[in-house]
Parts: C-alpha cells; structure tokens; sequence
C-alpha cells in the first residue's frame, strides 16, 4: 500500500483540474501544466479532491501509484503556488547578475559565463550573491538550479561555489605543517 498514492491531492480555489483520456491538466493564475497517466493508474475527481488509484495489484502499478499522485500533486501546487530555489554564491570575486534574458556568472573562470534564462522560469538576483529561480514546473525549476550550481560546485576546503541556501558543506581540515 503507498503512502503518497492514498491521499488525496486537493485542488484550491482559482485552479481549473481536467482530466482528458491519458493526461491530466491544471491551469491557474501561474500558467498551465499537464502531465501524461499511465494505464495502470486510475484518476478520479470528486468535488475538489483527486484521488489516484491502481487499476490492478501488478508491481508496476502499485510503483506508478504514488508517483502518479505525486507528479500531479506537483502541477496543481505549480500552478497556484509555484516553486522556487535559492542559490548562494561564496568566494571572492564571485558574482551573479541579471542581464535582459541572459543570467551573467563570474565564478573565477577567466570568462564570465551567460546562462540563457528558460521559457517559463524567472531568474532574479536580489544581490551579487545570492539567485533565486523560480517557475511553474518543479522539475524545470530544480533542473536549471542545478545547471547553475554545476559551473562552480561548492568545494570542501574553504566553501567557494555556487551552493543551495539550505545545503550543508562537509568542510575538510587543511595540511598542517
């Protein structure tokens, strides 16, 4: 029995759930999500409660259960809430900024490195150290977090790097002489 797959996912105020055949689709004042069900998962809607069920006791559908309860549990929270991600920049001379549609690095590199920003996702930098991705998608939001995190990963001597706000860096001791 899944933990995720018995609750029902609920679906607030301001936020229009369809489901058509094989795929399910929210809509709400952040934009439109859909996300494709397979056939051995049921979707039922009852005021505005989803419930995800299997269609049968197989293993793969016992698996697709809380995924699939999940996966839509992620696009009605997108299109209402949405999500965002905090990075955190350490190191001296290191630096992140705004410009028109691009994202501009200096992580130490002998260039500075333009990041395209993706349709759907917002990019902003409060301040030089500090970037804040936010969008819709969940998936899309922790994909280009992670793309931006992967130029200068967090190193364990002294912490440079482009780093989560809420992730912890296992320092490690120098040489000692």
């Amino acid at each position: 029995m899944s933990r995720v797959g018995v609750l029902p996912v609920e679906v607030p105020d301001g936020v229009d759930f369809q489901i058509a055949g094989g795929e399910v689709t929210a809509k709400g004042k952040l934009g439109e999500l859909s996300v494709r069900v397979v056939d051995e998962v049921e979707v039922s809607r009852e005021d505005n409660l989803i419930w995800v069920k299997p269609v049968n006791d197989t293993k793969r559908a016992r698996a697709m259960w809380g995924t699939t309860r999940s996966l839509i549990n992620n696009i009605v929270a997108g299109v209402s809430q949405g999500f965002e991600k905090k990075l955190e920049i350490a190191g001296v001379g290191y630096r992140a900024q705004v410009q028109g549609k691009d994202l501009v690095l200096q992580l130490g590199h002998s260039h500075e490195i333009r990041y395209p920003i993706p349709e759907g996702i917002k990019i902003d930098a409060p301040s030089q150290t500090e970037v804040v991705v936010s969008g819709a998608d969940n998936q899309k939001v922790g994909q280009v977090a992670s793309e931006i995190r992967s130029f200068r990963k967090p190193e364990p001597y002294k912490g440079k790097g482009v780093r989560y706000a809420d992730e912890t860096i296992l320092r490690k001791e120098g040489k000692k002489k």
